[in-house]
């Protein structure tokens, strides 16, 4: 439920900006900001405030691909997660999600994509794509529904169907970037990603699945494109290889590797994934500390709360996620067993 006079939230903080703070504290007032973080010493607490402690506190997990079609939000909330980016749903559904108080959610509405591509033939056949068919057509489609979503999410998966041709890829991202949305690519092959960076893609929402040439991995580092993880459902459906060695490769190459998990496909639940934050971690060589920054925005003052209370630090036991003491996103607080 929603906390009229704040909340104040005791513990080891870790803040995700490489501060640790023993004896900490986080102060939320009465419209879900966070106001303060420090020491217990040197934050006074408000009288008037839902005061609560855990073992260790810090930010929720952000989970920059999921599909909420195929995961309950309160669910998701429950385990940790503070907020999540829709990767393609219904314009209806979008819409509708994006008003949520808890989580946090940003849409991408529709997956855009040639006219009987992918995913119109399968999981996502009632509205859960949208067809591009020319440059002028494209660029009027993407125009309109930059009002819309917080990102534009493009579909280049030969496997699927057909692909939408390199001048209609230009100009899908042209025209989400005159309108200030970047734009999201699902690209499995070498040659689909290739496509993808020749026409300006800001970011694959996979690691692929292909085993990446060197040149092509440090393309992807040198122009700061971003690569959602997604490591989980590959290893769980038989792809792993392919999709682990390139996230290897792409994290010693320095580029940017976020959290996320694809909800929706198989071996993914709702709320945190713990295999995926052990893969980041381990076999992408994140280490545990890397692999918690990739997942989560760190507090600022200022900012509106997403912050978690866990009974243990999840560096060293990542299967806290699944049972927070508290999760506070916003004016909203949940604390186990109960919605305060």
């Amino acid at each position: 439920m929603q906390v009229a006079d704040g909340v104040v939230l005791d513990g080891h903080v870790w803040v995700g900006d490489g501060t640790e703070i023993a004896g900490g504290r986080v102060v939320i007032d009465p419209d879900g900001i966070i106001t303060a973080i420090g020491t217990t010493a040197d934050i006074e607490a408000p009288v008037s405030a839902l005061h609560l402690s855990a073992a260790w506190v810090g930010p929720g997990l952000y989970d920059a691909h999921v599909h909420l079609a195929f995961g309950r939000p309160e669910e998701i909330l429950e385990r940790g997660v503070v907020a999540v980016r829709d990767l393609g749903a219904p314009p209806v559904d979008a819409a509708r999600w994006r008003t949520l108080p808890a989580p946090h959610v940003t849409v991408a509405g529709p997956l855009l994509t040639a006219p009987g591509g992918y995913p119109s033939r399968s999981w996502g056949s009632h509205g859960f794509a949208a067809f591009v068919d020319d440059v002028e057509q494209a660029t009027r489609l993407v125009g309109g529904l930059a009002a819309q979503v917080d990102v534009v999410k493009l579909a280049l998966e030969p496997a699927g169907g057909p692909v939408p041709s390199r001048p209609v890829v230009a100009a899908v991202v042209d025209a989400a970037h005159a309108a200030g949305r970047r734009v999201v690519c699902h690209a499995l092959t070498v040659t689909m990603v290739e496509r993808a960076l020749d026409a300006g893609v800001d970011e694959l929402a996979h690691t692929p699945v292909e085993r990446l040439p060197a040149e092509l991995v440090a393309r992807i580092a040198a122009t700061g494109v971003g690569v959602v993880s997604t490591l989980h459902t590959f290893v769980h459906g038989g792809q792993g290889e392919g999709a682990v060695a390139n996230a290897a490769a792409l994290v010693a190459s320095g580029a940017p590797l976020a959290y996320g998990t694809d909800l929706g496909n198989g071996g993914i639940t709702p709320g945190a994934d713990v295999r995926e934050l052990e893969l980041l971690a381990g076999e992408a060589g994140l280490g545990a500390d890397g692999a918690l920054r990739a997942a989560t925005v760190p507090l600022t003052a200022g900012r509106t709360a997403g912050v978690v209370g866990l009974e243990g630090d999840p560096r060293s036991h990542p299967k806290h996620w699944l049972r927070p003491r508290v999760v506070a996103v916003g004016r909203t607080v949940l604390t186990r067993g109960e919605a305060r």
